[in-house]
């Protein structure tokens, strides 16, 4: 199965990527929405990249890389009653909320701006840049994916 690439934002008071080097690996829990839940539970596989994006934050963008380290499990704070993630439907027979592990990969010396991925006529399609497009785990066709890297000056 050919390599799949991702987007995947977080904002930085959360959890940044400088967080993720620290920690190394971490899972992507807290995703409540059913189309993010789906592409980590369905289509997300070990070694797949991720473009780690910053929002809510000055400047906006992708900060770095990450990979994904394990595939969808059930997310364990939907049984933890004392989070805010905790879901009464789910039972550990029949879990509601998936999530995947991610890994670090690096760092960009500087971010890909959202402004920066706007003003690319060859990332006029990439999610992101779409009106309305909100969602925090987003596919990324695999020239996108090397575009943002060039811009990055990121050798992999």
């Amino acid at each position: 199965m050919a390599k799949k690439y991702w987007l995947m934002k977080s904002e930085p008071d959360v959890f940044s990527i400088d967080d993720l080097k620290k920690v190394k690996k971490e899972p992507w829990d807290g995703v409540r929405n059913y189309q993010a839940r789906n592409f980590m539970m369905k289509d997300m596989k070990l070694g797949d990249e991720i473009l780690f994006y910053h929002s809510r934050t000055k400047p906006m963008g992708v900060y770095g890389l990450a990979t994904v380290s394990k595939e969808a499990f059930p997310d364990p704070l939907q049984f933890d009653e004392k989070s805010k993630y905790f879901e009464k439907r789910a039972t550990k027979e029949k879990p509601v909320w998936y999530c995947v592990e991610v890994a670090y990969e690096g760092h960009f010396a500087e971010p890909v701006t959202l402004e920066a991925i706007k003003a690319e006529p060859k990332l006029s399609d990439m999610a992101v840049v779409q009106k309305g497009q909100r969602l925090s785990i987003q596919p990324v066709k695999a020239n996108e994916f090397k575009c943002v890297l060039k811009m990055a000056g990121y050798k992999k």
